[in-house]
């Protein structure tokens, strides 16, 4: 359990996902790459069923999430879910691996399928598999020969793949961008029946660490404490969502205040439609659907925020009778058109690529999209202060 506690989030690492018609050999291939038997493998097509996830350190890589995809050309009523689930993987892509037969070269599936890469902007890589029992394999950009079964150029092909990941995450920050050495940052985090028995939330783990590998210092403080760390004299308070209401009548005007969504949603390029979209607020009508979405898949509790605060603190700030969807994990419909405004949370459980997608989505869409923290500050009347401190830098 220890060293579970110090993996990088699955959210921070690349998403490399192998993507193919049944039989081309992704699984082999996937367990040739990782060394280990993350896929079943058979000689019969159709092994894999469900996408299969594994998060794991791969050398020269370092940390990733490895995704072994069905068939792109099952068949059936129960193989065209397959497919549509295969596809979906591709909104939280950051590579894409298609694996080609050696032997029968690339089909229509997969010409389509390089070019729906191309039109997501996924950086991909061809991989001829089965090289050894072909007569000849394509020459071609972009792609190289191998074989899963006696290890051909496996080597070869993650140093492509890891030549394919751009390291922009690395310069993204949480909060430290905004922070210098020894400046002191306050973080307000309630410990209530929904908070993690033992553990602390993950956006709150990730902020910490962010302070502290700026050599500034934080101070992690429950609400019934804030007045007092107030002392110290903090740079700003960076606070829970849902306390939004308590916390901006303890810090003075002039510490900054934000909270630790209205941050990850800057980090995972989701603020400025956030800030836009909170103003569908004052003009939602009677029966107005809302869409309410959450990364994680967490248990629910009586007072949970997505499906029993934010409801109720909408229709009260509205006034309105509004009905309300709610989508988790990986869930997220393909047509948003029926809905008036989309409200997401922070979005910690997902990769960028996924937030962005999701926010492409919305606006292709015409649809509104905000997230929790966001909408929490306009409902206190707070956003234009919980956004002050990125300038123009949403």
């Amino acid at each position: 359990m220890a060293a579970n506690l110090n993996q990088t989030p699955s959210a921070e690492r690349p998403h490399i996902a192998f993507f193919g018609k049944r039989n081309a050999g992704k699984s082999s291939l996937v367990n040739a790459i990782t060394g280990q038997e993350i896929s079943i493998v058979a000689d019969f097509k159709g092994t894999t069923t469900d996408p299969v996830t594994k998060a794991m350190e791969l050398l020269p890589l370092g940390p990733v999430v490895i995704i072994d995809t069905p068939g792109i050309d099952d068949e059936g009523l129960v193989g065209e879910l397959r497919v549509k689930k295969a596809r979906q993987i591709l909104n939280k892509t950051d590579i894409a691996v298609l694996v080609v037969d050696s032997v029968t070269g690339k089909s229509e599936d997969d010409k389509e399928l390089i070019q729906l890469f191309i039109k997501k902007e996924i950086p991909y890589l061809i991989v001829y598999n089965k090289s050894d029992i072909a007569e000849t394999v394509p020459a071609e950009e972009n792609s190289i020969r191998v074989s899963a079964i006696t290890n051909a150029n496996i080597n070869e092909l993650k140093e492509k793949i890891a030549s394919l990941i751009k390291n922009e995450n690395e310069s993204k920050k949480i909060v430290s961008d905004l922070l210098n050495e020894d400046d002191v940052v306050i973080l307000v985090t309630p410990i209530d029946s929904s908070a993690p028995k033992g553990r602390m939330i993950l956006p709150q783990v990730q902020s910490i660490r962010d302070v502290i590998d700026k050599h500034a210092i934080c101070i992690v403080v429950q609400p019934e404490q804030l007045k007092n760390a107030l002392k110290f004299n903090p740079k700003m308070v960076i606070t829970d969502s849902q306390i939004f209401s308590k916390v901006k009548d303890i810090v003075p005007e002039n510490i900054p205040l934000t909270s630790f969504s209205i941050l990850f949603a800057r980090y995972k390029g989701l603020l400025r439609s956030a800030v836009d979209g909170v103003n569908k607020l004052s003009s939602l009508k009677d029966n107005d659907i809302i869409l309410i979405c959450e990364g994680c898949t967490h248990h629910r509790q009586c007072e949970d925020i997505g499906t029993v605060k934010l409801p109720g603190w909408i229709s009260d700030f509205t006034g309105k009778k509004l009905n309300f969807e709610f989508t988790s994990g990986g869930q997220f419909p393909e047509k948003l058109e029926k809905y008036a405004l989309i409200v997401h949370c922070g979005g910690c459980m997902l990769n960028e690529r996924e937030i962005r997608y999701r926010n492409k989505s919305a606006n292709d869409a015409g649809v509104p999209i905000t997230n929790y923290g966001t909408l929490i500050a306009h409902i206190n009347g707070i956003l234009e202060r919980s956004i002050e401190i990125f300038q123009n830098n949403l």
